[in-house]
C-alpha cells in the first residue's frame, strides 16, 4: 500500500461526497454504500493497517494517540484532506470543524466506539466541535476534512 494507491482507493468515496451537504442524509448514504458490510470498508480498513505497519500512516504520537495527515486536500479527492488516527480508550484534543468532518470508524477491538458510535460513517456538519473520544478499546478513525480545515481549540 502506497499513499497513491490509498488515494485511488478513496476516490469513489470522495466522488460520492462531492457537492453534498455534510448532514444525516450523507451519513446514511455513505453507510449504505460503503458501510461495515461492504468490500470498500474492508479494503480501506486493510489498507490502513498495512500503511501503519509500513510506517507512513499514523507516524506521529501525542497524548496516547497515533495520528497523521495522509493526504493534503486536492482535486483527486474533491478538496478533501485525509487524516487517520489510532486511538485506544482515549479522549483527544477538542477541535472545531469549520467546513465539517466525515469520519470512517474502524474498530480494532470488538465493541470499540468513537464518539459513542461503532463501525461505519459519522458526519459532522460545518461549525461543529467535539473531543474525539474512543471508548471500549482501540479503533482507527479516518477523517475527511473539506479544505483540510480543522481548528484546535482551548477549552
Amino acid at each position: 500500500m502506497t499513499p497513491q494507491a490509498f488515494e485511488a482507493l478513496l476516490a469513489p468515496i470522495a466522488e460520492r461526497i462531492r457537492g453534498r451537504a455534510l448532514d444525516a442524509s450523507l451519513e446514511a448514504d455513505l453507510n449504505d454504500a460503503f458501510g461495515p458490510a461492504s468490500a470498500t470498508f474492508a479494503a480501506v480498513t486493510q489498507a490502513c493497517h498495512a500503511a501503519i505497519a509500513a510506517g507512513w500512516m499514523c507516524s506521529r504520537e501525542g497524548g496516547g494517540i497515533r495520528y497523521g495527515r495522509v493526504l493534503k486536500p486536492g482535486a483527486a479527492l474533491g478538496d478533501l484532506s485525509v487524516d487517520v488516527v489510532d486511538m485506544d480508550s482515549v479522549k483527544g484534543p477538542h477541535h472545531r470543524h469549520p467546513n465539517g468532518e466525515i469520519d470512517l470508524i474502524m474498530p480494532v477491538s470488538p465493541g470499540a466506539r468513537f464518539d459513542g458510535r461503532g463501525a461505519g460513517w459519522l458526519v459532522y456538519g460545518p461549525g461543529t466541535a467535539h473531543y474525539p473520544t474512543v471508548t471500549e478499546g482501540r479503533a482507527l478513525v479516518l477523517y475527511l476534512l473539506p479544505g483540510g480545515a480543522i481548528e484546535f481549540t482551548k477549552t
